[in-house]
């Protein structure tokens, strides 16, 4: 990495390896770590909000006797709900993956030193998926609607497991 240095209006470049860009400490990623508070914060939030829906719109399907029946409007605007949340959920945890690979990278110059990083690539998949099987549930394909449910309970699965991570990688930065 280059980067240009000026002084008395003279500019000069100075190579920089990235191996060693790991001197930066909390205080210079403070807003990095807020941004990744809130971000977790409200991706749990948004995970419970999904999870209460998506049983609302569950035992309302279940009830109805026809299927073919349309859909009534307050269980139309769950849904609505529901595919909207599970977006803000997919650009949550997108956050947070950028998020994650920025504060790594500026805090030890590599990736890989602790189990979060694979924890959070599960949930990165897990959210993909979950979202790639809520856009192809129809009646003509019931297995969307399954792949969809037995990946949210992995989804929670991994959603402990990066908490846990986290919590660890936090105490990392901790004094």
């Amino acid at each position: 990495m280059v980067v240009s240095e000026v002084t008395d209006g003279q500019t000069s470049n100075m190579a920089i390896p990235l191996g060693s860009i790991n001197t930066f400490n909390l205080p210079d990623f403070l807003w990095l770590w807020r941004i990744a508070a809130w971000s977790m914060g409200l991706t749990l939030t948004t995970c419970s909000f999904l999870a209460a829906t998506g049983w609302v719109l569950r035992r309302s399907r279940l009830a109805t006797d026809d299927p073919d029946r349309p859909m009534p409007p307050w269980r139309l605007s769950f849904r609505r709900s529901h595919l909207l949340l599970g977006g803000v959920l997919v650009l949550l945890v997108l956050v947070l993956l950028t998020v994650g690979i920025v504060g790594t990278l500026g805090h030890f110059g590599r990736l890989g030193h602790s189990p979060h990083l694979w924890a959070g690539l599960s949930v990165v998949g897990l959210v993909g998926l979950s979202a790639w099987s809520a856009s192809r549930i129809a009646i003509e394909r019931p297995w969307a609607r399954s792949l969809h449910l037995r990946t949210n309970a992995a989804l929670v699965l991994a959603l402990l497991w990066v908490l846990q991570s986290g919590w660890v990688v936090v105490q990392k930065y901790l004094p």
